[in-house]
This record gives C-alpha cells, sequence and structure tokens, in this order.
C-alpha cells in the first residue's frame, strides 16, 4: 500500500541520491543549470517533481530565485536538510494541479518525470498547469526519453537495462495504453526485494500537442542539455515551448 508520498517515501527517498549518483554529477547537472538559469533570465523558476533539490539548489546558488512543487515530504525534507536548502520554498501537491503564486519565466521538469503522470489527461492537466504559471515569453521545459520500442522483439514486453550478480531492472511495456513500470529486483540476504513503479510513455509529438492544447509553441529541442541535434536516433529530449507574448523586461 502508498503511503501519502506516493512511489516515493521514506524508503525510497533515504537512498535516492545515491541510487542516482550518476545524475547529480557536474557533467549531469551544470549544463541543465546553465540552460534554465538563461531562460529563466531576471524571473523566477519553478520545479515541478523538485525532490531532493539535485537541480533546484545548483539553479537557486546561481542567483535565480526557484520554487518547487512536490507531492513527497520525504523528499523534500532530504532538500531542506542540505545546505541550501532554505532558499528554496516548497508547496506539497500534485504537479498536474497545484498552484502557487505569482509568474514564473521558467517552469521545468526533468529526468523523465513527466511520465511519471500515468494518464494522458493528467499530462495535459500538467502542460495546463505549467503555462498558468509562465509569464508571457515563458518557456516550459521538460527532460524526457524517447520509448524504446524498437528494442521489443515481436511478442515481448520487457526490456531489461541494468543486470548484476545483486539484482537486476528491467521496463515493461503495453502498446496499446502506452503504460510502462520500472522493475527492480534486488537480492538481500539471499531474498529477493522487487519495487516496481508505473509510468505512461510519451512521443515528443504528443507533447507538442498537449503544449499546443495549453497554449503553448514548440521553441527547441534537442537531444540532451548540451544541445545536441534531436535525431530520429536519439534516445532521449530536453524540449523547450514558449507562452504567447513578450517576453517581460
Amino acid at each position: 500500500m502508498l503511503d501519502e508520498d506516493g512511489y516515493f517515501g521514506e524508503n525510497i527517498a533515504a537512498r535516492y541520491d545515491e541510487s542516482s549518483a550518476d545524475m547529480f554529477r557536474p557533467e549531469a547537472v551544470d549544463p541543465a543549470v546553465d540552460l534554465l538559469a538563461g531562460l529563466a533570465g531576471d524571473g523566477r523558476a519553478l520545479e515541478f517533481a523538485v525532490g531532493t533539490g539535485r537541480i533546484a539548489l545548483p539553479l537557486a546558488s546561481r542567483g535565480v530565485p526557484v520554487h518547487g512543487i512536490d507531492m513527497s515530504r520525504a523528499m523534500v525534507a532530504r532538500l531542506r536538510a542540505k545546505p541550501g536548502g532554505d532558499a528554496v520554498g516548497v508547496t506539497i501537491g500534485d504537479i498536474a494541479t497545484t498552484q502557487v503564486e505569482g509568474e514564473f519565466g521558467v517552469v521545468y521538469l526533468v529526468f523523465n518525470t513527466i511520465n511519471n503522470l500515468t494518464t494522458q489527461d493528467a499530462q495535459v492537466d500538467c502542460f495546463r498547469n505549467a503555462a498558468a504559471h509562465l509569464r508571457p515569453g515563458g518557456c516550459f521545459v521538460v527532460e524526457v526519453g524517447v520509448p524504446e520500442l524498437r528494442l521489443l522483439p515481436p511478442g515481448q514486453t520487457a526490456v531489461p537495462f541494468r543486470i548484476s550478480p545483486t539484482g537486476w531492472a528491467f521496463d515493461t511495456y503495453d502498446v496499446v495504453t502506452q503504460a510502462m513500470s520500472s522493475n527492480y529486483v534486488t537480492i538481500v540476504d539471499g531474498r529477493a526485494e522487487h519495487w516496481s513503479v508505473p509510468f505512461r510513455y510519451v512521443w515528443p509529438a504528443e507533447l507538442d500537442l498537449m503544449a499546443r492544447l495549453a497554449g503553448l509553441r514548440l521553441r527547441d529541442r534537442w537531444e540532451t542539455w548540451t544541445r545536441e541535434p534531436f535525431t530520429g536516433e536519439s534516445r532521449r529530449h530536453v524540449s523547450v515551448w514558449e507562452k504567447a507574448g513578450e517576453p517581460v523586461t
């Protein structure tokens, strides 16, 4: 049974930074912060699913006022415990519907978290929520993987992505509903422990339509935060949608 923190309760929050250590490396964080700081300009930044502050804290250290929304109190507690954690305001709530006061130069959602919204309606609502927080000319930024359905042989629904002597992990896909899940099996004292998180995968073109419904237009799409071109072979993308109107100066 899930607690009020959903799939990111205390047991996950306690080891989240360690389990995602590669994503905390400077080469993963700095390019994202550079791009987001540039888009924020002289405005504020709003992070959907702020988590333990992987992006919010270094962005705030650049002088950008940052606010975050997150459902997990356990994850936010880790942010608060870090140096500079008190500089990032956080509202506990659902990124698809929770609103905070004021306008922002940039709203962003990173590390595949758009997929944590497991229905198309919720993903559409997330875009509308982002647009409602943006000032004219402001941008909504999403980092997410491209669905890897080409890895599925006929009749297969699972793709492994990590295998070791102490555990393995695999994704499952339902190509009819776009439902997927990431599954982790870990061997602890000779016993197998299983953890699974549901997602809904989404295509770049589908995201563009969600943006259009929210009054946003595609401005840029790259493969990575360092702005490599997005191609048919790209396995992820960083997309930037802009709200109509002239930027505030």
